[in-house]
Formats: C-alpha cells, sequence, structure tokens
C-alpha cells in the first residue's frame, strides 16, 4: 500500500514541476469503483496529458483503490488493494461529453486477516481495460464513469477468489493546472 502512495506523490511532484505546466493537463481526484456482485472499492487517481503529446487526447495516469475505504471500512469484508496506471484515449476534444477508453495494468492484493487463510493466492497482477464517458464541467472539474473488464481473474485456487471480472467506476477530479480565466474563457460544445 506504501509504494502505490509513494508511486503517486512521486508522479504528481515531477508533474507539478513540469516547465509547460500551464497547458498541460492534470487531473487529481476521488475514485469510486464496485466490483461487480462483490465490493465497493474507493482510493484516489491521477492522470497527466501533456501540451507536447496530444494535449487532451491522450492520458496517462495511475490510481489507487482499496475495500478499506469501502465495504471493509469497519466491518469483516476483505480487504483487497488495486494499485494501477493506465493509458487512455479521450475523443471529441472541447465537448462537453467526451467519450473514452482506456487500458490498465497493475498489481492485486488481498488480506484474508486470518492465519488460516495463508494457504490461498492473496495476489494478482491486474490487466483490465474500461470503456466510458467524461463530463467536462466548463471548470477545472471533470465527472468520468465507465465499465471495465479485468482479463486477470481468480477462483480462489488458482488466483485470488476476489478478483471479479466486470467492474464500473466513477472518477470526479480536478484539473490543478487549470485556472478559473482559462475555464471561463473556454467553450465547450454538446
Amino acid at each position: 500500500m506504501k509504494k502505490g502512495i509513494y508511486l503517486l506523490v512521486i508522479l504528481i511532484t515531477a508533474s507539478l514541476r513540469a516547465t509547460h505546466a500551464q497547458s498541460s493537463v492534470l487531473d487529481v481526484g476521488a475514485r469510486l469503483q464496485k466490483t461487480i456482485n462483490l465490493y465497493s472499492e474507493n482510493g484516489i487517481g491521477v492522470s497527466y496529458s501533456d501540451k507536447d503529446l496530444l494535449i487532451d487526447k491522450l492520458y496517462f495516469g495511475a490510481s489507487y483503490a482499496t475495500s478499506r475505504l469501502g465495504t471493509a471500512f469497519n466491518s469483516n469484508a476483505i480487504k483487497q488493494d488495486n494499485f494501477l496506471v493506465s493509458a487512455g484515449w479521450y475523443f471529441r476534444r472541447d465537448h462537453v461529453i467526451r467519450p473514452f477508453v482506456r487500458v490498465n495494468g497493475g498489481y492485486f492484493s488481498s488480506d484474508y486477516g486470518e492465519k488460516i487463510f495463508d494457504v490461498l493466492p492473496r495476489s494478482s497482477p491486474l490487466l483490465s481495460s474500461d470503456v466510458g464517458i467524461s463530463f467536462q464541467t466548463g471548470s477545472p472539474v471533470k465527472i468520468a464513469t465507465s465499465l471495465g473488464y479485468n482479463f486477470i481473474t481468480g477462483n480462489g485456487l488458482s488466483g485470488p477468489g476476489t478478483l471479479y471480472p466486470v467492474f464500473y467506476q466513477v472518477t470526479v477530479s480536478w484539473n490543478v493546472f487549470d485556472h478559473s480565466k482559462i475555464s471561463l474563457d473556454r467553450k465547450l460544445k454538446l
């Protein structure tokens, strides 16, 4: 868990030090994720689009979602952590509603809480894809929702039993490089 948080802090710090930060996009926000028929997981997400590399179309990101801040909060549900890096393509630049596709890779781990379960698989690589819609508000706030599929899952014997294939997520983020004047001057189309 600490490694994922350190990775996000390094990514944010490196991005903030970029000399061309005024034109690039750095979205930082909360991610709410739900595995179909299982747990709710919440966390943080960061995505970056560089002004010199397909600005506001190609995004690179990192996120951390955990059931510790969801279903397992104050309960005996299994504590699980998802660490992801991603690359996404956003369509319809300068529009209010923007479809996107994203590929994610990372690491999954679970904590069953009891020694008796130590024989069960508790970690796995992650490989997933999701498609969704992003709502540009005309301000630095962005709301995105998507439906995703995990290509690597488990059944409790050959992988963690709580790593299910289908999930959906909602991310509410803030572009830390955007200024109110820039937001007010921006003309978005439907």
